[in-house]
């Protein structure tokens, strides 16, 4: 009997990287019995500088990776690489790791929830998992959708939130689309609707789900769906993502909303300091400049507040803006926003001084995404903006149309920019775009 040993590998470049195999070694077998194949299992290996693994990126805070030359230009008829078709509706931006786009969508008619899986090369549907088969719920405010959430990587898992019948559940799914576990989290009484995404930390997935019957955030094991710890939290609607930072000298999870601004040790659930200082309902993820943490809300009133991120309560700068929607970026001392009603701006980090203010246009629903010190920003009419932002100037690079909607935000990675929009006309259609050179 022979025995041949043979390593696979997989390219690293991101436009033939597939789902990466990790090395390992498969022992064929020769004799009179045939093949034996050992089984092998197929690993993301996650590039920061080449992949989007999560909401809001690599570092879950709008920056991209630095030194891509991505794309300042295009048009439907310019510079896109492909076109996909997305059966369904869903405002969750796309998922980009190895050679594959991740993405969550939900039928309005089946109401049926399901995640897709696309060639990141070309944009063929890999595959479709469907995780809820009936009862999606897109909430009752007309912006929403059933399917608002974004898929996370962990290398390994997919894991996606959905409100369906009545309850908010988290599902993990291996890279191949099949379902490993899903779990209920709780029961959710639907106001505008549903939109937080699954957040990885150490070995957990961490979820919130803030409503009017009393709400839940809860840290579970990766693996296998079991509840390591959670809190209730307040009768009141609210739709942020949980915040990873590194704040105050040691590592936070964030969550505004319900009236509070709140931190949580996010391996534990261990609440750290929670003070009065942010509206009923949030939407932003909140974002750090080490120092103080930044957060905005815009139900009953517009408010947009640094509160120091050392737990003593201590309000740093406020003021009235309006940046209920769309996530903020913090760098180098500044705060970036794109308010709701397509106005861009900039404060100084630690007093909140306006250093410009800019229109836009249009209705913003989806955050911005800085690369360099450029930030791309897509309004509900689907036209992206493309503005230079330092703290000395703001200058207007690019205007880009695809489609007639967009409420996902965009994605840089990878010298890429994925975006999603949809083309209403007779029957409304929607699209994922890639482009780049």
């Amino acid at each position: 009997m022979n025995t041949v040993q043979m390593q696979l590998s997989s390219s690293l470049t991101p436009s033939r990287r597939n789902f990466s195999i990790l090395p390992r070694f498969v022992t064929f077998l020769t004799g009179g019995t045939g093949l034996l194949l050992a089984t092998m299992a197929a690993v993301a290996a996650i590039d920061p500088a080449l992949d989007w693994p999560a909401w809001r990126g690599p570092t879950r805070d709008g920056i991209a990776a630095s030194g891509q030359s991505a794309p300042i230009q295009w048009s439907e008829t310019q510079g896109i690489l492909w076109k996909a078709p997305v059966p369904g509706r869903g405002h969750g931006s796309p998922t980009v790791v190895g050679g594959r786009v991740l993405l969550a969508t939900a039928d309005p008619l089946k109401r049926t929830q399901s995640v897709l899986c696309l060639d990141r090369q070309n944009g063929k549907l890999v595959w479709q998992s469907e995780v809820h088969g009936g009862m999606a719920d897109p909430g009752k405010q007309s912006h929403s959708s059933a399917a608002s959430s974004t898929v996370v990587c962990d290398g390994e898992r997919l894991f996606i939130n959905f409100l369906n019948g009545g309850a908010v559940h988290t599902t993990a799914l291996d890279l191949d689309g099949k379902v490993l576990w899903q779990r209920k989290i709780c029961d959710f009484v639907t106001h505008q609707g549903f939109g937080s995404s699954p957040v990885i930390h150490e070995s957990l997935v961490l979820v919130s789900a803030d409503h009017r019957g009393g709400g839940t955030i809860a840290g579970l094991d990766r693996k296998t769906g079991r509840v390591v710890w959670s809190e209730a939290r307040p009768k009141l609607p609210n739709y942020t993502t949980p915040a990873i930072l590194q704040a105050g000298g040691h590592t936070q999870m964030v969550l505004a909303g319900c009236n509070l601004i709140s931190s949580f040790n996010p391996s534990t659930g261990k609440k750290l300091w929670e003070v009065a200082g942010s509206t009923e309902e949030c939407v932003v993820t909140a974002v750090t400049d080490g120092e103080r943490i930044f957060a905005s809300g815009g139900y009953p009133r517009n408010h947009t507040v640094a509160i120091q991120a050392d737990g003593s309560g201590k309000v740093a700068w406020q003021n009235s803006a309006r940046v209920y929607v769309p996530s903020m970026i913090a760098k180098d001392g500044h705060l970036y926003a794109v308010m709701d009603a397509g106005v861009a701006v900039c404060w100084k980090s630690d007093t909140g001084e306006e250093l410009w203010k800019e229109r836009l246009g249009g209705d913003f629903y989806a955050s911005p995404v800085m690369v360099g010190d450029r930030i791309y920003a897509s309004n509900v009419g689907g036209k992206t903006f493309v503005f230079e932002a330092t703290p000395k100037s703001f200058k207007l690079i690019a205007e880009n149309q695809l489609g007639d909607e967009a409420y996902a935000s965009p994605v840089v990675c990878g010298g890429r920019v994925y975006l999603r929009a949809a083309h209403r006309g007779d029957s409304r259609q929607e699209f994922l775009y890639c482009v780049g050179k």
